[in-house]
């Protein structure tokens, strides 16, 4: 705002006030975009540059490809465009990274999310940590990687300093305290459901995009986003050093001037 931008913030489903449903359906990616549009209806939003980082990121790479009327532009945080699998999602992540995957984890019912709610501050502080200190190259630590079994053996006093002050991480320990996780990893839960709905729909985005890049970022490296421009015709691209994934946390000015400077450079008007 203080760049004479209008923002609008949005909370996810389950996410902050925002409702939790118990069922899996309650979370495919046409709702979570359907959502977004609801919204800008609702507040008589015509044309949006739609930013999202993670799961968020994912969302709004669909949105112009399900709404591309109300899309002017595009801003990913850690999140590349990645054209639809060849193949349902779970069977490739399975053969690629093993069974210990966490996405593929996270499909067995009430596993994952029994695990967070054993200890709701252990989990969030282990998930907010600011990374170890880089040792060189661009660390990917998909491959092989347990979370169950980190998480079960992780020991909070040896944690790291949290990515945001303490009074939103206590926010965030209130809330999935209250909510549990079932709703969040839900999300998870639709990734087939996701593949089987956008069949035939054209992998091509060809507004005006930016892809922030993390540099220290383990699940989401800067490599992820390698040959992204054969599917986003408009692409630019920014590095944010010395970050890990909680990128708007970890750096914010160096993510708002990414933003702002893009923002007012591809839309003068």
């Amino acid at each position: 705002s203080d760049q004479g931008l209008h923002g609008v913030v949005m909370y996810q489903l389950v996410y902050g006030h925002s409702s939790t449903p118990y069922e899996v359906e309650a979370y495919t990616m046409a709702k979570l975009c359907g959502d977004q549009n609801a919204l800008c209806e609702h507040l008589g939003l015509k044309e949006v540059v739609f930013v999202g980082h993670d799961w968020g990121g994912l969302i709004v790479w669909q949105m112009p490809l399900r709404y591309p009327s109300l899309c002017k532009g595009i801003i990913s945080l850690n999140t590349p465009y990645t054209k639809r699998a060849p193949k349902p999602p779970i069977a490739l992540y399975r053969q690629r990274f093993g069974e210990s995957f966490y996405i593929v984890w996270f499909q067995e019912d009430r596993v994952a999310e029994t695990l967070f709610e054993r200890d709701v501050r252990k989990t969030l502080t282990h998930f907010t940590q600011l990374p170890p200190p880089p040792t060189g190259g661009s660390p990917d630590t998909r491959s092989g990687s347990s979370l169950k079994d980190t998480l079960e053996a992780f020991d909070p006093s040896t944690a790291r300093p949290h990515v945001m002050s303490d009074d939103a991480f206590e926010y965030y320990v209130d809330r999935f305290t209250k909510t549990g996780f079932r709703g969040a990893v839900n999300w998870y839960r639709n990734f087939d459901a996701n593949w089987y709905e956008s069949e035939g729909q054209v992998d091509l985005v060809e507004i005006p995009s930016l892809m922030v890049l993390a540099e220290l970022d383990p699940v989401l490296p800067p490599s992820a986003a390698d040959g992204m421009e054969r599917y986003v015709k408009d692409l630019d691209r920014v590095l944010i050093n010395g970050s890990g994934h909680w990128t708007q946390q970890e750096k914010p000015d160096a993510v708002n001037a990414a933003i702002s400077d893009w923002v007012k450079r591809r839309f003068p008007d």
